[in-house]
């Protein structure tokens, strides 16, 4: 399964489960973007993503814990 930038949900269980550790509300949106291109199964242009895409994947990561 490949990830793109429209998937929210999908990209911030990923990220779950690559740092556990993690709280997101710490996490500085180009450190996210970074992590979100490091997933393995991330198949998108990086160029595509923005503030308001990097956001609803914070908010998807934090709905989940």
């Amino acid at each position: 399964m490949s990830l793109k930038w429209i998937d929210s949900l999908d990209i911030a269980i990923a990220l779950i489960e690559e740092h556990p550790e993690q709280d997101p509300t710490q996490l500085r949106f180009t450190e996210l973007r970074e992590w979100v291109l490091a997933l393995e199964e991330f198949d998108d242009d990086p160029a595509h993503s923005d503030e308001r895409i990097l956001e609803a994947i914070q908010q998807c990561w934090i709905e989940e814990l």
